[in-house]
């Protein structure tokens, strides 16, 4: 196994790498290195390669399938491939993997500048956890003159917000950092939510960092939109033949470390937003319903079916 691969895997698995965008970027980087370094001799070694980086990226974490679709779209398109050269069949792996990136990096731009449009001037905007995607489209509101403010959650047990906050001053954004709880006592006081998304199921239900969903009812209870702002290609397609998306449980040392060893620590990583609950999902074809997501997925993105 390249040790590219496993040194990725490993850095997913402990959080080194944080955010769907940044852990696909990560899997198509590795697979760009197996392209550059593999000892195979034979088309039959070499996609075998693949497939065992496949099997060890996808078990770094459970819940990314923004990951997992760029990955199989890499290897489908070797295994599409009339090339029987490892040489040629490298490269096309490179190809790829540039390719997706680029189709990554456009549909950031675009999503951001389709959700900007949603931030009005005097605007107080509520985030939750850490979004490349969402904290890109706060950047290009404020590039667009406008003035808002942000509440950001320091999203426990891993503090993602903090990255958040941290980012959004540097953009020299007025920014308010909460506890998770404080979250109900400032909802009123917000005009919209963006929070981004681990992965978009069948019916239309987004899966994000824990405590999503808990500010979605409140976001709902307050009459405040919830928008989730996320490429498409995050949809799961396993959902739609029956396969629940699976919800990583981390280690109990993230919440508390010097716990009693008797007592029962849970920390799911994510939880799972009804559809009923979100505003709109902003991607890179327009603010659409969740209702009909899949319906814009088998449109835009029909090879993710096969």
């Amino acid at each position: 196994m390249n040790e590219s691969v496993r040194e990725t895997a490993e850095k997913i698995r402990k959080l080194q790498v944080q955010g769907a965008r940044n852990v696909a970027i990560a899997a198509i980087n590795a697979y760009q290195t197996i392209a550059e370094t593999t000892t195979a001799t034979t088309r039959k070694q070499f996609i075998a390669e693949l497939c065992e980086a496949r099997e060890l990226l996808f078990a770094a974490r459970e819940t990314e399938p923004l990951m997992r679709n760029a990955v199989r779209w890499i290897i489908t398109q070797v295994e599409d491939s009339d090339e029987r050269k490892v040489i040629e069949l490298s490269n096309l792996v490179s190809s790829s993997a540039q390719k997706f990136q680029r189709s990554l990096a456009a549909s950031k731009e675009r999503i951001a500048e389709i959700g900007a449009k949603r931030i009005r001037d005097g605007s107080v905007v509520f985030t939750h956890c850490h979004s490349s995607t969402v904290t890109h489209t706060l950047a290009k509101a404020k590039a667009d003159g406008k003035t808002f403010e942000v509440v950001c959650t320091e999203t426990r047990p891993a503090f993602q917000g903090r990255i958040t906050a941290k980012q959004l001053v540097g953009l020299g954004l007025k920014t308010t950092f909460i506890v998770d709880s404080a979250t109900r006592s400032f909802m009123h006081d917000v005009d919209l939510v963006l929070v981004g998304a681990d992965a978009i199921i069948s019916e239309g239900n987004i899966v994000n960092k824990i405590g999503s969903s808990a500010i979605a009812v409140l976001a709902h209870e307050a009459r405040k939109p919830f928008y989730a702002v996320t490429e498409l290609l995050k949809f799961d397609p396993a959902t739609l033949y029956g396969e629940y998306e699976k919800i990583e449980e981390r280690s109990r040392d993230e919440v508390w470390k010097e716990a009693p060893a008797e007592l029962t620590v849970r920390n799911p990583a994510f939880d799972v937003t009804p559809r009923d609950l979100i505003h709109g999902i902003i991607c890179e074809e327009g603010i659409v319903s969740p209702q009909s997501v899949a319906e814009v997925m088998h449109r835009v993105y029909p090879w993710v079916f096969e």
